[in-house]
């Protein structure tokens, strides 16, 4: 996490990226808006240091973008899982996803797509002074109707989906 105060600037870029700019928080969002949702699943996924993992969830939990819930009694089990908060981070992830494939990678990229209604989706960012839309209609998918996917590319199989409900 930043350490910096940017005291004296309202922007709300600053103070998201107070809260969200290590590479170890992005990507436990990014799992699980997946679907991942146990420490373990994470921790194994990730290869992060467990001590790292517990710090990063205890501070997605106390600013609300992720919700800590029992899901076994005995032994005493959680798992985490997005607020609407958080799952608004997911949009954030595939705009993030779409520059890198844009700029940054030299592999076949994840394809973000709908789910149910249709095959593929792609955001894209329009430059105005209100929230871009993230489709032609002008309207947002709501985050849990996003899934994510390998699209086939040389030397890969054909697509595989992997959604927060499988």
């Amino acid at each position: 996490m930043l350490k910096r105060d940017y005291q004296g600037q309202i922007c709300s870029i600053a103070r998201s990226l107070e809260l969200i700019s290590d590479r170890w928080t992005l990507l436990i969002v990014r799992d699980l808006v997946l679907g991942l949702s146990r420490f373990d699943e994470i921790l194994e996924n990730l290869g992060i240091a467990s001590n790292v993992l517990t710090d990063r969830l205890g501070r997605l939990v106390d600013e609300e973008i992720a919700e800590r819930v029992q899901y076994n009694e005995r032994p005493e089990r959680f798992e985490y899982r997005l607020t609407p908060k958080g799952r608004e981070l997911g949009i954030v992830l595939l705009a993030l996803m779409q520059w890198g494939d844009r700029h940054i990678s030299t592999k076949p990229p994840l394809v973000a797509a709908r789910i149910v209604t249709r095959p593929r989706f792609s955001p894209t960012l329009e430059v105005s002074t209100r929230p871009w839309p993230l489709r032609s209609s002008g309207t947002r998918p709501s985050p849990a109707r996003i899934t994510a996917r390998t699209a086939p590319g040389p030397g890969r199989s054909p697509a595989t989906t992997t959604s927060p409900e499988s």
